[in-house]
């Protein structure tokens, strides 16, 4: 057979058979039952196949059906169906491919069926519809079904594998992040040389005191910890921020804080928590630490930090709300350079401290006390050194500062990384804004300005990297100075010591000793002039 041009679309289907086939099957039904009288005869016009003279001719009726026998082989070729006189039927047949049991080029008659069933005797091929329109109705709708079926499981399927995927990447993580804080524990001593006490009938006072006196002068020992933060109730979320919330808790009837970290945010806990139990870290005017712990609660983890809790909050807050008398706004800023004082300075001996660098200092990081005084808090992105051995610990948290609060040289990126007092000269530069912020929110002769952060008048709220860099780099500029702060001595001597922290070149700026020891002297200035 030789192939021509695709044939159009047939509409119903086409066989070839050999005359000997033929005549057996036609035997065979002559033998079974007596075909009816009126017979159509049936032509096949047939694209690619020769038509020659048939020594036979095969009759159908499309009320009678042959038996069928499944064709071994099956061709995609198209075919159309005519309607003959039973004289023009004597004269077709085609020529066929090879058969079973026959060769190539073998004489055959064409017998075409109905639309719905085939009628023929013993057929050995027939051609496979083109499209869906020649096609049976039983066998593609059987296709169909399965399709739709496979386009509609599979999907499911692998939805289904992909959430029990990652439901063990959720326990697995879980489970990891309880095996470090154990490892944690381990390295810190929980185990090793705990110094242990009963806490069933302790105070917050008792504790903190035994903590204290026990040498480490940091939180308390950590298998309390790991107590006291499993009975503690939380009460109402007072605060959020980019690390988690925080809340107000209550642990045997004394208000304590929870900072709750968000689990992407680990670092930054481990590295709080890291600090927090640095020897001899507690002062008054750092923020108490009590404990950390990893907890997991509705199947999530959550990592707690708990503090003292100081109702008026942070800074920033308070100074919203309430502004502050000359002797109350210079009392703040001297406890907030006493608790840095403490932080930048290394205490030398066999449980020593190391220095510290805050990094992130600013009103929001600045709690108020009931007294009034400040305490600096939120210690995870600190820098440690120690001259013993040189070491300087920035940790690993990615993270930077505020942009807001950022120094000239962090901005413009010519910050000495590895060098400690680099980082002390920022946490002056932040210094300074701060006591800008409160001298803005002190009383001078009855006036007072509202609150504003620092260069609200030159950046945006959420300024980038790049807007502060123009403002404080390129056109060096600096919070602006009302003037009736200068008709004020304290006021006066205040924005002295803030340009002081604000040099552009890091190296003249004040120490926080310095700092310290100014504020005192402006204090007794000002005493003096009250009592005369």
């Amino acid at each position: 057979m030789k192939p021509v041009s695709p044939a159009p679309q047939m509409d119903s289907w086409c066989v070839c058979v050999t005359a000997e086939h033929a005549r057996r099957s036609h035997a065979a039904r002559e033998r079974s039952a007596s075909p009816p009288s009126k017979w159509t005869a049936v032509a096949v016009e047939k694209k690619g196949w020769s038509l020659s003279t048939a020594a036979s001719t095969v009759w159908r009726k499309p009320s009678y059906t042959a038996p069928l026998l499944r064709p071994p082989v099956r061709r995609s070729s198209a075919a159309r169906r005519t309607c003959a006189t039973a004289t023009s039927a004597d004269t077709l047949s085609c020529r066929c491919f090879p058969q079973v049991g026959g060769s190539e080029g073998t004489d055959g008659v064409a017998v075409v069926c109905s639309q719905t069933e085939i009628h023929l005797f013993v057929p050995l091929f027939y051609p496979v519809p083109s499209s869906s329109e020649d096609e049976p109705e039983g066998e593609p709708v059987r296709y169909r079904v399965e399709t739709l079926a496979l386009f509609v499981l599979g999907p499911v399927v692998v939805l289904a594998l992909l959430s029990v995927v990652s439901v063990l990447a959720c326990r697995r993580l879980h489970h990891g992040r309880l095996q470090r804080l154990q490892e944690f524990d381990t390295e810190q001593g929980a185990i090793d040389g705990l110094i242990s006490s009963n806490v069933g009938d302790s105070t917050l006072a008792d504790l903190l005191s035994h903590s204290c006196t026990s040498g480490s002068g940091s939180g308390l020992p950590f298998l309390v910890q790991r107590t006291v933060a499993r009975q503690i109730s939380l009460v109402e979320c007072v605060g959020k921020g980019r690390y988690g919330e925080v809340w107000r808790g209550q642990w045997q009837g004394e208000n304590v804080a929870v900072k709750i970290f968000s689990s992407r945010d680990e670092k930054s806990w481990f590295r709080e928590t890291e600090i927090y139990n640095t020897v001899l870290l507690r002062h008054e005017n750092i923020l108490g630490f009590m404990a950390s712990d990893m907890t997991s609660r509705n199947s999530s983890t959550q990592l707690w930090l708990i503090t003292h809790y100081h109702e008026n909050g942070s800074l920033y807050d308070y100074l919203q709300r309430v502004a502050v008398e000359t002797t109350e706004g210079l009392a703040m800023a001297a406890s907030i350079a006493c608790g840095l004082v403490h932080l930048h300075t290394e205490i030398f001996g066999t449980e020593g401290k190391p220095a510290i660098a805050h990094r992130d200092l600013k009103s929001k990081n600045i709690l108020v006390t009931k007294e009034l005084r400040c305490c600096i808090a939120d210690l995870g992105l600190a820098v440690t050194h120690s001259q013993s051995d040189n070491l300087l610990d920035v940790g690993n948290n990615p993270k930077v500062g505020t942009k807001r609060y950022m120094a000239s040289e962090v901005l413009d990126e010519t910050i000495q990384t590895d060098c400690f007092d680099a980082y002390k000269r920022v946490d002056i530069w932040a210094f300074g804004l701060v006591l800008w912020e409160i001298a803005r929110r002190t009383y001078s002769n009855g006036i007072v300005e509202d609150y504003k952060p620092p260069f609200y008048d030159q950046v945006p709220n959420d300024p980038s990297f790049e807007d502060m860099r123009k403002v404080v780099c390129v056109e060096q500029q600096r919070p602006f100075i009302p003037n009736r702060w200068f008709s004020d001595p304290t006021l006066s001597a205040l924005v002295k010591l803030m340009k002081e922290c604000w040099y552009q070149n890091p190296s003249a700026r004040l120490t926080a000793l310095r700092i310290k020891k100014t504020l005192d002297k402006i204090h007794l200035s000002l005493e003096k002039g009250k009592e005369s």
